[in-house]
């Protein structure tokens, strides 16, 4: 599995990551339907090419290089970026569920703003 986003991104959704990507693998961009409604940005596991060029360019430090490096209080957000599709409504409504999921049950870190989420998980 590709590089994972996580819940600093939740409510966020700095597009910086986006910018830098040289494959277009993190979705919803801007311009897809789905920006507007999404919490978070996604990475589709199958389109991502390693490069980690997202990760320095990520200004809430919600990236991480795969599922063992992701902390374990955000693995629940590992299923969410394997399963989300740009354009297809139920991947969508399927990832948008698991990120409401986690956040309804971290509303302590929830509530710590995102550029310092990181941190707080390794608390």
């Amino acid at each position: 599995m590709a590089y994972i986003i996580t819940d600093p991104c939740i409510d966020t959704k700095d597009s910086a990551c986006v910018d830098v990507c040289p494959v277009d693998c993190i979705h919803p961009r801007k311009d897809e339907p789905e920006f507007a409604t999404t919490r978070m940005l996604y990475i589709h596991p199958e389109e991502c090419i390693d490069c980690g060029a997202c990760v320095p360019a990520c200004p809430v430090a919600a990236i991480y290089d795969g599922p063992e490096a992701t902390p374990e209080s955000q693995k629940t957000l590992i299923e969410a970026n394997a399963i989300y599709r740009a354009g297809d409504a139920a991947t969508v409504a399927q990832a948008e569920s698991i990120v409401a999921q986690h956040a309804s049950s971290r509303p302590d870190l929830m509530n710590v703003p995102a550029a310092e989420r990181a941190v707080a998980h390794a608390k």
